[in-house]
């Protein structure tokens, strides 16, 4: 799946969701590189509900961020 963000660095998210509903292959498109990547491996095989409930609500640049815009792009995917 493809998420087009709003309000950071990052333009895009990649990612997948597989029959078990875990999270696989985050990967941002754009913004801090390392950070970023942190969070891709921090993330990989959690559930939807564990990745929204974890990164929901972190702030940055307007009112958003990257780790909230990954919950966002997630939220369809909780149960």
């Amino acid at each position: 799946m493809t998420y087009k963000t709003k309000g950071v660095c990052a333009s895009h998210i990649e990612f997948e969701v597989d029959d078990n509903k875990k999270v696989h292959n985050v990967r941002f498109i754009g913004g801090c590189s390392g950070n970023l990547q942190g969070i891709s491996r921090l993330v990989e095989g959690k559930t939807p509900d564990e990745v929204v409930a974890l990164l929901k609500g972190i702030r940055c640049k307007q009112n958003t961020s990257c780790p909230d815009q990954l919950a966002q792009a997630l939220e369809p995917y909780t149960t």
